[in-house]
């Protein structure tokens, strides 16, 4: 399966599961020369690894952007980790839906655009009250993962979500 296959989706968010919030400290170090057109002015984007892209394409699910990047994330970040284009969610204005206290703003457009399907969230923001939600609204299987936003993605992280896909779509 690849990113455009049929299988559950994976929403990803970018700013913290890709680019770690943390010390750059364990990443792959980048040439200081390369990192100044890598960056194009954004110094985080050298936080980026570039082995994730396929680690997440070898997951087998349909992968979208669930980021405040939006468009951005295919122009910037999928090249750097050797990701195809992606669908990005398109969100609404934030603060014009209401919702109990504590949901995330981005868990009522994830759970509309899964339209019943089994879904992944990786994002460095999931709260207690996103789980309740996305529990008691969302027909079909779902994972909300929740990663260190000064680590970013891991080998534990990548064990979770594939363990939970060969539990809901075995190959």
């Amino acid at each position: 399966m690849t990113s455009t296959s049929e299988g559950p989706v994976l929403f990803l968010d970018v700013d913290g599961p890709l680019i770690p919030f943390g010390s750059p400290a364990g990443r792959l170090e980048v040439d200081a020369a390369a990192s100044t057109t890598v960056d194009q002015g954004n110094p985080l984007l050298a936080r980026l690894d570039p082995g994730i892209g396929a680690r997440l394409l070898a997951l087998g699910c349909r992968l979208v952007w669930a980021t405040t990047w939006m468009e951005e994330a295919n122009e910037v970040v999928a090249p750097r980790l050797g990701l195809p284009r992606l669908p990005v969610v398109e969100w609404p204005d934030v603060g014009t839906e209401g919702g109990p206290r504590g949901l995330h703003w981005k868990t009522r457009p994830l759970v509309e655009w899964a339209d019943g399907q089994p879904f992944i969230w990786v994002d460095d923001e999931i709260g207690d009250m996103d789980h309740l939600w996305v529990d008691a609204s969302h027909p079909g299987p779902s994972l909300l993962h929740q990663v260190e936003p000064t680590k970013g993605l891991q080998g534990a992280d990548f064990y979770a979500l594939a363990e939970w896909l060969h539990a809901v779509a075995p190959r």
